[in-house]
This record gives C-alpha cells, structure tokens and sequence, in this order.
C-alpha cells in the first residue's frame, strides 16, 4: 500500500491526473484441486485481487470524470482449465469488478471495462513449466485450443485497451472484450 501511496504521489506531482488506468495486475501456477496451499491462495488473490483492487482505487482521486479502467482479466475466468482454478477465481473476480464499479462510477462517468487475453506468447509463460520442453508443449497446446491456431501477440492485446482507453469506445462500459482468437466463444 506505501508503494502505490508513492507512485500516486509522484504522478500526482508530475501530471496531475490520471486519465486511463490499465489494471494489469496478475500471475498463477497450476495446482491441481487437492494440492491447493492457504500460502498459494494467498499469493494469488493478493496480487490478482487485492493489487489490482488498491492499484484501481489509489488512483481514484486523480482520475477527472469521464476517464476509463481498464482491467485485465483472463479467458481463464470462463473456460475450465485444469490446475488453474484459483488462479481462474482471480479473474472471475476481476471481471465482477468491472459490473460494480461501472455502476459505482456512473456519476463520474468513468468508464470500467475488462480485456480478457487468451493465451499471449509474453515471457510469463515461459514460467509456468521448469523446461523448455514443457513450455514449447504447453505452448503448442494452448495454441490448438484457439480456433485462430496461434498464440496472440502483446500488441493485439494493446491495441483492444487503446480501443477501451479513447474516446472511441465512449459508449462502451462494463464490457468484457476477448482478445483470445475465439478461444472462450466457440
């Protein structure tokens, strides 16, 4: 909490405001339902949940009316992943955030929506297995399940928030966008 006290403080002192908020707070390991740790649960709402929720809301006060929230969810939050399912409660999370605080934030008129990425080739996969084998496997996997039959780039996910953050997209509230090459829709 005293190191988002000290980002806003400075943003605070440089800008001024803050128009958009792109809430990109996340990370998980496969556990399967059994093994599930009270320090695993912990870690991961805590950085899911938890960061992301004080992430939102220290920058509240220097939000002018009629900016925009971005949250990043995950496709996890609909599909049945094995071995993922705190981490996919973490998102369900996420994406129930958007629905109330787009009713909390109405007479702001501060939009708040959710981008739910689909498996994207960042380095955060290249975590989730100890081998390279494993990833290339996981990788490979993941990108069977995309009915595009690829993994998406970084910049596809960029370019649906810079959509979600401009004037654009000045109608659009309490969505969640898939950015996932169809993964969650068919």
């Amino acid at each position: 909490m005293a190191d988002l006290d000290r980002l806003y403080d400075v943003v605070k002192k440089e800008a001024g405001r803050v128009d958009v908020v792109f809430a990109n707070a996340g990370g998980g390991e496969f556990l399967p339902f059994g093994s599930i740790t009270e320090e695993h649960y912990d870690r991961t709402f805590g950085v899911n949940v938890k960061g992301l929720l004080f992430s939102v809301q220290k920058a509240l006060p220097l939000m002018p009316d009629g900016g925009s929230i971005i949250l990043n969810a995950s496709v996890a939050a609909s599909k049945g992943i094995p071995a993922f399912s705190v981490y996919s409660a973490t998102k369900a999370a996420v994406r129930s955030f958007a629905r109330s605080w787009t009713n909390d934030l109405k007479e702001r008129r501060i939009r708040v929506n959710v981008i739910s990425p689909g498996p994207i080739d960042t380095p955060i996969l290249d975590g989730l297995l100890p081998t390279k084998e494993g990833v290339d496997q996981f990788k490979s996997g993941m990108a069977t399940a995309v009915p595009l039959g690829r993994l998406g780039d970084p910049d596809e996910v960029a370019k649906a928030a810079v959509f979600l953050a401009s004037d654009d997209s000045s109608y659009v509230a309490g969505i969640e966008l898939f950015v996932d090459g169809g993964m969650a829709q068919v």
